[in-house]
């Protein structure tokens, strides 16, 4: 569980053997542990280092409090990752510097094989900083939607999730329940009649292509950077978002079901109610309480709002809500 702060598996045993045997000596945990002694000498020396443990004079060992002491490498963590982040910033943009100019073989790389796409798929979700686009279409060549490891992953860093769903997708055999789980995760799928073409989009700086399967039978597809046809792949993308019928989820009892929605061509009276409320003050948890919504749900509204209006922000939405006469009369 500590392996993320640089603790192996010895350190951690010891650290916790510790914090139950405060003043405890070497050989004696090593007995408690039935390990050797030089992995347990091994083990307190790296402690020692990273403050986790404090030493007397005769050679007894105590546990410093978890709180300060994991406290204190958590925090040296973060600021190590914020530095990398930054330093990852600079390098980015050193790369799209060197990248001006460059021949085109170097802006597409081609890839060929399962397990080849497999990995950059990953990698380029892995590399997101903002979110990730993508198409999904039937057959899935390289990776299911249900083995995708690294959208949870990136999930969990605050990188948003949009797809575009080709509705034949949704016949393809446990499609459904993973759509289920996507849309509690936070993803925002939507639904078109037809997708031209599998895609998945990092940022504005990479772009996977599936390609068709090769004359040897294997599948390829392409890998581009920063570019005009990476450009070009990301309006593409916002126009089939926005005509595309969003992907919801509705909840009856135990059960919950994707459903559909058909976008309509004004807001549903529950909008209005909702967009009433928030102009006049009222916070999300408070409006949502007040209409029978659940802070979700209610989000979810204003996110379908906002894309029927064609604006980015709460307060464009409610300008546009004023001009529009969207907003029901409290």
């Amino acid at each position: 569980m500590l392996d993320v702060l640089g603790l192996g598996p010895e350190d951690e045993r010891v650290y916790r053997a510790l914090l139950g045997r405060p003043h405890s000596t070497a050989v004696l945990l090593a007995d408690l542990l039935v390990l050797p002694q030089a992995p347990v000498d091994k083990a307190l020396a790296r402690l020692l280092d990273w403050g986790l443990v404090a030493r007397s004079a005769d050679d007894q060992y105590t546990a410093a409090p978890p709180a300060m002491a994991l406290g204190a490498l958590i925090s040296q963590r973060r600021d190590g990752l914020r530095m990398a982040e930054q330093a990852l910033v600079t390098l980015a943009e050193e790369h799209r510097a060197a990248m001006t100019g460059n021949s085109i073989s170097e802006l597409i790389e081609v890839v060929t094989g399962v397990d080849a796409i497999r990995h950059r798929f990953l990698q380029v979700q892995q590399a997101a900083r903002t979110q990730v686009r993508s198409f999904i279409t039937a057959p899935f060549v390289a990776l299911p939607p249900d083995e995708n490891t690294a959208e949870p992953m990136a999930l969990g860093r605050g990188v948003l999730f949009r797809a575009v769903l080709d509705r034949a997708v949704l016949a393809e055999p446990g499609i459904v329940q993973d759509a289920i789980q996507s849309l509690r995760n936070g993803v925002l799928l939507r639904v078109a009649d037809r997708l031209p073409m599998k895609l998945v989009l990092a940022d504005a700086d990479l772009g996977l292509v599936p390609l068709a399967v090769t004359p040897a039978g294997e599948p390829g597809a392409v890998l581009l950077h920063r570019s005009g046809l990476l450009d070009a792949l990301d309006a593409l993308f916002e126009t089939v978002w926005r005509t595309a019928h969003p992907l919801e989820l509705s909840d009856t009892g135990d059960a919950a079901e994707p459903t559909v929605a058909c976008a309509p061509q004004g807001p549903t009276d529950v909008d209005r109610q909702i967009l009433a409320l928030l102009l006049a003050g009222l916070t999300d948890l408070t409006a949502a309480t007040r209409l029978g919504l659940s802070p979700r749900t209610l989000h979810r509204r204003l996110r379908h709002l906002m894309d029927m209006a064609g604006v980015r922000t709460r307060m464009q939405l409610g300008a546009h809500a004023v001009r529009n006469g969207w907003a029901e009369p409290l």
